[in-house]
């Protein structure tokens, strides 16, 4: 238990497609891109000034 195979990600996925629709489902998954870049931008924002500068050097 805890892993999903592959019936369960085709249900998951066919249910999905029920509840929005093929027209909403490119606008979600763009939200969700853009939401993952902001947040590594964020993240490689955070990192400490020493690797920061080792970066910038490189």
């Amino acid at each position: 238990m805890g892993r999903l195979g592959v019936t369960e990600i085709l249900v998951i996925l066919a249910i999905v497609l029920l509840l929005f629709g093929g027209k909403k489902i490119p606008e979600l998954m763009k939200g969700l891109g853009s939401g993952i870049k902001e947040f590594k931008n964020a993240a490689k924002d955070n990192q400490p000034a020493d690797k920061k500068e080792e970066e910038e050097t490189k």
